[in-house]
């Protein structure tokens, strides 16, 4: 399924296709900041076009509402901090945007957070301040897998003193694969873009790709989930999480 190298095992896949398929599959504590489904979540179309006079891709998610209406309620707090996100999983290997040798689906990410700030390096309402910008939606590359802990997909974590571990010099900092690489994010009625430069995706090729809208949450206190877990499926363009759609080349 994966010609670049990427490894979505068929273990995960079938948990994945089952997950999504029910649009409140798991609980968590705390979980009450989840917004109850809205036309704002639920897909109708997705694809990603390939602008050659700009030498970038454009990754597009169209849902019955309108894009990015609703964010999350703050928490007040980074532990148990909820997480709203248009997610395109795609067939990529993680290292083609600078992670190591490491298994799992390489995502785009575009989320919505107000209680942390985990794009140190952009200023996104551009106000001055790099520290205030976490309900503005941006966007990080993540590598999800299957967490056993939540029996959910997880943002892949490791052991802050593993010297092997390979990130994105753009990544937050935090001990995951995530990078916040600082594309343009535009929203306008029902449509949500992100601007990739084709030169931030290494031997990019014909690579696949699907649309999700999920509920995340933090997690810094309880050993027994993940830091950033999966808790809420909202849509799914394909309907069964397959990676059906190729990039086209072509004009918005």
């Amino acid at each position: 399924m994966n010609r670049k190298g990427g490894k979505l095992g068929v273990g995960l896949l079938v948990f994945v296709l089952t997950l999504s398929l029910s649009p409140l599959a798991l609980t968590c504590p705390n979980c009450i900041k989840a917004p109850d489904d809205a036309t704002e979540f639920q897909i109708k179309s997705t694809r990603v076009v390939e602008l050659e006079d700009l030498d970038a891709y454009v990754f597009e998610v169209k849902v019955a509402g309108e894009a990015g209406r609703i964010t999350p309620e703050a928490a007040g707090q980074l532990d148990g901090a909820p997480v709203l996100g248009y997610v395109f999983p795609t067939n990529l290997n993680p290292s083609s945007v600078g992670f190591g040798s490491v298994e799992g689906i390489l995502a785009l990410a575009v989320t919505s957070h107000p209680d942390f700030d985990d794009t140190p390096l952009w200023d996104e309402n551009a106000d001055g301040d790099w520290k205030n910008d976490g309900r503005i939606w941006h966007p990080h590359w993540v590598v999800l897998n299957k967490d056993e802990r939540i029996d959910s997909l997880a943002v892949r974590q490791f052991d802050p003193g593993d010297a092997s571990v390979t990130l994105p010099p753009t990544n937050p900092g935090m001990p995951m694969y995530m990078d916040s690489p600082g594309f343009s994010v535009t929203t306008k009625g029902s449509l949500l873009r992100v601007l990739v430069p084709r030169s931030r995706i290494r031997a990019a090729g014909d690579f696949r790709f699907d649309a999700v809208t999920a509920y995340m949450q933090v997690n810094t206190s309880d050993k027994s989930r993940p830091m950033l877990g999966v808790y809420k499926v909202y849509s799914v363009a394909s309907g069964d999480l397959s990676l059906p759609f190729e990039v086209k080349a072509g004009k918005l």
